[in-house]
């Protein structure tokens, strides 16, 4: 066995030197940490270029220092350089992380390493410390973390939505705001419980809960719109979104669920459904209202055309055709319930005097009083009170007045009704002896369904609309109502204000002849399956100078017209042998020459309106027909000229 002989003691120590020179050349020219040494007392012994790039301090700047420089004014005087020695002499090493100051003065966050140096028999001899810059370390992880506080922060602030975590198995793992305001549950209720807590029994018993962890894993996401319970029972009906959570590398970890309370949207969907299908309602009950008041309206306009009425006769033939017209008016607002409600009222303005459209009122309302063997008593202005207005809807509001104040006024009270001018203005008041009125009602009671005792306003009648809409008719004449009372018990007054019209223009009978239009007499044919309706309007027809004729229907109104070759057809859409529609191309099929054919209906909206010009109708007659509005039609059948495609636009009022 040979041995290698030791190289001269010279050639020893050049390799030793060579080894520190290269290992002092590579911690020198380190240039991404700080390493340095330090003496026994903390002073700086050696630097290298990584600690001048790092602190900003030359070597022969900081050599001989103390390595406290390196710390923050407050770190220092609480001693904590000294402590990181104490504690690497104990340990053996010591690490930290915290604030650096440079040379400049600016502050870094440096991740330290201090080991002490010791020779063979343990003597320390100083340390050595390794300083990495990890400030832009720290920026990252501080924007990562004011990002997750931002994100937290926006999360749990939500209180529209439900946002919260539920683990792989549908657990409960954190809750917003807006779950705790949407579900009811507090965090520290619903925290480490399973989801399924808010769906209903027959849900469960279905098994949702699992049904929609599992479609959302499968597919990626799962979107529902159900109805789901709240801690006290309560249903909402609710939108959820619930999608799985992975990590970087895929592992499912859960669930992010979000639930929004639709119930408002479900409720206002649903009274837009109910609307449509009270409005569709409406339509059908105004279209039977009408067929039974085209025979009256016809046959009171056959009484106008009679002569020689007796004083008696010819006021109940009056009192017949006013009221009728107030019917037909509320026919039409069935139709316009929308409208009304929002003030968006159609008027008929005309000259007026305000001492008829009282008279009419309480003309209407003497029976409910007599039942009641209360007294109305009229004051009424001696000379003309003009006013500019809807005559229909004034009387609606003094009737209303009226109604209430027979309603709310004991038996054998009194109600006095009194028309008078004030200025530039038209008085009128209804004053009653009853229940009367506290002083905070006074203006509540104009608001759209308010009632001031709502058990004593069941029990005489009402729906709490009749004063708001009453208000809203006056204003919108350019008046103004108001209600006066001393307190409960002492009556109360009503008062309409409204500007004053013209003298001149007022009629003091609420009637206006209709014009006298000349024209040749036509042949005029009935088509409608209701035998009152057609009757009266032949009778009305032959009585302004045409020859005229009637049909029971469709079949026998197209045999009719084969015979008869009518110049004119009023129509009915409704028939059970026949609607208009189909009968139409029929009728003209028969006819040897153009003729005017008249829809003749119940159903008067727009679209009915449309439809039937649309269809090849000349004109559109809303059943119960005006006189002046029959006449109109008659006028423009005769100047017709047979063209089928120039139809007549529908008239306001027919």
């Amino acid at each position: 066995m040979s041995i290698e002989p030791l190289p001269p003691p010279d050639e020893a120590d050049d390799a030793l030197l060579r080894s520190e020179q290269r290992f002092r050349l590579l911690v020198e020219n380190v240039q991404d940490y700080a390493i340095f040494m330090l003496d026994s007392h903390g002073r700086v012994a050696s630097w290298n270029a990584g600690a001048e790039r790092i602190k900003g301090w030359r070597a022969d700047e900081i050599v001989g220092r103390s390595f406290e420089t390196f710390y923050p004014p407050e770190v220092v005087e609480e001693g904590w350089p000294q402590e990181e020695l104490r504690r690497a002499r104990a340990e053996g090493r010591f690490e930290d992380e915290g604030w650096r100051v440079r040379k400049d003065g600016s502050r870094f966050w440096a991740n330290v390493v201090i080991t002490p140096l010791l020779d063979g028999e343990g003597r320390l001899h100083g340390y050595a410390k390794v300083t990495r810059d990890l400030s832009e370390r720290r920026d990252r992880e501080e924007i990562l973390r004011r990002s997750e506080e931002h994100l937290r922060l926006l999360v749990g602030s939500v209180r529209d939505y439900a946002i919260f975590m539920l683990d792989p198995d549908g657990t409960v793992l954190t809750w917003n705001a807006g779950a705790e305001a949407i579900f009811g549950y507090r965090a520290e209720e619903v925290m480490g419980r399973n989801f399924a807590l808010f769906f209903t029994p027959t849900d469960i018993a279905a098994g949702a809960p699992a049904r929609e962890l599992h479609s959302a894993l499968a597919q990626g996401r799962f979107e529902i719109e159900a109805w789901r319970l709240r801690r006290d029972g309560s249903m909402i009906w609710s939108h959820a979104v619930l999608t799985p959570v992975r990590d970087a590398e895929g592992v499912h970890r859960g669930f992010a669920k979000v639930t929004r309370d639709l119930s408002e949207r479900r409720r206002l969907h649903e009274l837009e459904q109910s609307s449509r299908r009270m409005n569709r309602f409406l339509a059908m009950l105004a279209h039977e209202l009408r067929n039974p008041l085209a025979p009256i309206r016809n046959a009171v306009s056959l009484m106008h055309a009679m002569p020689g009425l007796t004083g008696p006769v010819a006021a109940i033939r009056d009192i017949i055709d006013r009221q009728l017209g107030h019917l037909v008016r509320l026919v039409d607002d069935l139709l316009d319930v929308a409208r009304v409600t929002t003030g968006k009222i159609q008027f008929r303005r005309e000259p007026l005097d305000l001492r008829d459209v009282a008279r009419i009122a309480l003309e209407a309302a003497q029976p409910l009083a007599a039942a009641r063997e209360q007294r109305l008593t009229p004051e009424m202005a001696a000379s003309l009170v003009p006013v500019e207005g809807d005559r229909t809807r004034l009387v609606q509001v003094l009737q209303n007045l009226l109604n209430n104040a027979v309603r709310y006024t004991p038996t054998g009270g009194t109600i006095q009704v009194g028309v008078r001018r004030d200025g530039a203005h038209a008085i009128a008041e209804v004053s009653d002896s009853g229940i009367g009125i506290a002083p905070d009602a006074l203006e509540r009671i104009f608001t759209l369904f308010a009632q001031e005792d709502e058990a004593r306003q069941f029990a005489h009648g009402g729906l709490g609309i009749g004063l708001s809409l009453a208000r809203e008719v006056v204003e919108q004449h350019g008046g103004e109502l108001t209600a006066h009372s001393e307190g409960p018990g002492t009556g109360s007054t009503f008062t309409v204000r409204l500007p004053l019209g013209v003298e001149s223009g007022a009629r003091p009978n609420g009637m206006q002849p209709a014009p006298e239009i000349a024209y040749p007499s036509l042949r005029v044919l009935v088509i409608d399956d209701n035998r009152d309706s057609t009757d009266t309007m032949k009778d009305v027809l032959n009585l302004l100078g045409n020859d005229a004729r009637g049909a029971y229907g469709a079949r026998e109104g197209l045999e009719a017209a084969r015979a008869f070759q009518p110049q004119v057809v009023l129509l009915d859409l409704d028939m059970p042998d026949g609607d208009g529609f189909t009968v139409l191309p029929r009728l003209r099929a028969l006819l040897d020459g153009p003729a005017y054919v008249a829809a003749l209906t119940g159903h008067g909206q727009i679209d009915d309106r449309s439809r039937t010009l649309a269809a090849g109708f000349q004109r559109h007659l809303i059943k119960p027909v005006p006189v002046e509005v029959l006449q109109r039609t008659l006028r423009e059948a005769a100047a017709w000229n047979g063209d089928l495609d120039a139809q007549a636009a529908p008239a306001p009022d027919a």
